[in-house]
């Protein structure tokens, strides 16, 4: 045998192993990744003809998310005389990674893989399944590739992120802890862990992690990224300007640094800015939700009306249930002189019995502009109230045997059981909604959203007991807003006052930019007479979203009113009053007010008015 060509073979099956191992090479911080790709590529420039310091050269530069310079390094070991069948998984990846999945799909299927490469061939294929939203195909790739490599931690990253695509919370969880297991010292499992613990257990939690992420790889702009959108959430928007400033030397032109640079614009009132910004994207991010919901608001504060009620259209599209996007669409075409688009933006908000006074408001506005009095007044009427009611599943009745027949085909088809089980709950059979959801959560433990749907289930047909038990589950696989909030009204409604306020506490706690925690929290506040509290958990509300909520501006002026400072409270109820004159609450509160400040004539006439309202 050839002792020359079994050297060259070792060397070459070396390389090729090399970062796909499970080593720890595949978390190299960056500067040292540069380092060794200078050295290769002076070795290569003192002998073309080596073939292992050009597939070295190639893993080197699919790390340093080159997958240019990683196609090149490629052919050109192909060109020394490199074995294809042991390359073509190198190169699939190198085209994968510049966004060409079908090329890198091709590429595996043009002839044979070595034994050695089939488990990084099966690798490439899940992600550009994963990345084509074929979940399907990506789970058989990847089951194979961790049948090839089983030990390979950068492999298990990218299972936990099909996972996770998968809604798989707990299979995420166990697929990023396993990649730290094998590497603790990979920068990229511990940045998804912190993603993870963000989702889980809250913003403030997964600040550790992302400094983990940092330290064993300080140029790692994934989590400088992530970490930077988490400080933003936190407020802490120096921090986050410091992370973008760390990424912006490493990946200048991500289009992710001019999205969160635009959120701080925005934040700061600068929409001009903030529109640049999100121009300066090129469209690479033009499918997000987040995008499109701040590219409406922008455009819709700079006066672009037709421009942001189209993002709104396309948000509403993707997610028809954003009530954000709908009544940003609806505030659009108000604005825009068209108060019939206005009012068919607003019906499917409006039509609940649970709209939000703004809705109501404008839904008024709009009808009156019409000419439909009677429907301008019955909006009205119900804004006054301040007393939303509970939104009911409704179902058409031509449908719903449509709906129960598909869903008893494919019972745990979530597009079949999902709409079944609000049918169900419409037509008032709720042990069969109960039935449907609870097989679904069955199959799907690890998703958080299965535990929620049996949650609102439950709820709905006055199970809360069950309902409670649902809603931990889910939050403790997801702690934000969307489990803690329904968790905290089961268990109000269960009779655990306590429990509920400890809930919406800890979701304050743990997501401080959370609008709803903080309105929450000022209401318990308000409850216990802790009138500094309430003050301070409003007051960031109207931070937030301004002085156009009645609620917030009313219970402001009452606090306000309780510490004995009148000056403060008066202006607050005065504009809570002009946001809702019909409220009869809202007037006897302004009447006293009025009244301790010597204007009785003003308070008397403001009671009278309470009062004909209220006959």
């Amino acid at each position: 045998m050839d002792l020359g060509r079994v050297w060259a073979r070792s060397l070459l099956l070396a390389a090729l192993l090399l970062g796909a191992c499970g080593d720890g090479a595949s978390s190299a911080p960056r500067q040292k990744l540069e380092e060794r790709r200078a050295a290769l590529q002076n070795a290569i420039a003192d002998n073309p003809k080596v073939i292992a310091e050009r597939v070295e050269l190639a893993r080197v530069a699919t790390r340093l998310g080159d997958g240019v310079g990683a196609e090149a390094a490629v052919k050109g070991a192909l060109r020394a005389g490199a074995n294809d069948a042991a390359l073509r998984p190198l190169l699939a990846r190198a085209y994968a990674m510049q966004g060409e999945g079908s090329r890198a799909l091709q590429t595996l299927d043009d002839g044979p893989i070595i034994p050695e490469m089939i488990g990084e061939a099966a690798w490439v294929a899940g992600d550009v399944h994963l990345s084509n939203g074929d979940l399907g195909a990506a789970r058989e790739a990847y089951d194979r590739a961790v049948h090839e490599l089983p030990r390979n931690s950068a492999l298990w990253v990218d299972v936990a992120r099909f996972r996770d695509a998968n809604a798989d919370t707990l299979g995420a969880r166990d697929a990023v802890d396993y990649a730290i297991e094998l590497d603790k010292a990979n920068s990229a499992a511990l940045a998804f862990k912190a993603n993870l613990v963000r989702t889980e257990e809250g913003l403030n939690a997964s600040l550790a992690w992302y400094e983990e992420a940092l330290a064993a790889d300080p140029d790692n702009e994934d989590a400088l990224i992530e970490q930077a959108a988490t400080l933003g959430d936190l407020g802490r928007y120096q921090d986050m300007l410091t992370s973008l400033r760390h990424a912006a030397t490493i990946v200048p032109r991500d289009p992710r640094l001019f999205y969160l640079q635009a959120v701080l614009a925005a934040r700061a009132d600068n929409y001009a800015l903030a529109r640049s910004l999100l121009q300066r994207t090129r469209g690479a991010l033009d499918e997000q939700p987040s995008f499109m919901l701040l590219s409406a608001v922008v455009e819709l504060e700079l006066g672009g009306e037709a421009v942001a009620a189209s993002w709104a259209d396309r948000l509403l599209v993707e997610q028809p249930e954003n009530f954000t996007a709908r009544r940003i669409l609806a505030a659009a075409e108000w604005a825009d002189g068209d108060p019939d688009a206005a009012l068919d933006a607003l019906l499917p908000l409006v039509q609940r019995p649970d709209a939000d006074s703004w809705s109501l408001l404008l839904a008024a506005r709009s009808a009156a502009e019409l000419g439909r009095r009677i429907e301008s007044a019955d909006y009205l009427g119900r804004a006054a109230a301040l007393a939303p009611g509970e939104a009911v599943p409704f179902v058409a009745d031509n449908d719903y045997g449509l709906l129960t027949m598909a869903a008893d085909a494919e019972p745990l088809n979530p597009a079949y059981a999902i709409p079944a089980i609000a049918a169900n709950l419409s037509s008032g059979n709720g042990v069969r909604a109960i039935e449907r959801a609870t097989r679904l959560r069955d199959a799907n433990r690890g998703v958080a959203d299965a535990h929620i749907l049996l949650g609102d289930a439950a709820l709905a047909v006055g199970r809360t007991d069950l309902a409670v038990q649902a809603y931990r589950t889910a939050r403790d696989l997801d702690a934000g807003e969307r489990t803690t909030l329904r968790l905290a009204n089961a268990l109000f409604r269960a009779g655990d006052a306590a429990g509920s306020g400890a809930a919406i506490l800890a979701l304050q706690r743990s997501q401080p930019s959370s609008i709803a925690a903080d309105r929450l929290s000022g209401h318990l506040a308000m409850d216990i007479e802790h009138w500094d509290q309430a003050i301070a958990h409003f007051e960031r509300v109207r931070q937030r979203i301004g002085s156009r909520d009645a609620v917030i501006m009313r219970e402001l002026a009452q606090a306000w009113a309780a510490k004995g400072d009148d000056d403060r409270a008066l202006p607050l109820i005065d504009r809570a009053y002009r946001l809702q004159p019909l409220n009869t609450g809202i007037m006897l509160f302004y009447a006293d007010l009025l009244e301790r400040r010597g204007r009785k004539q003003a308070a008397a006439d403001l009671r009278d008015k309470a009062a004909q309202i209220g006959r």
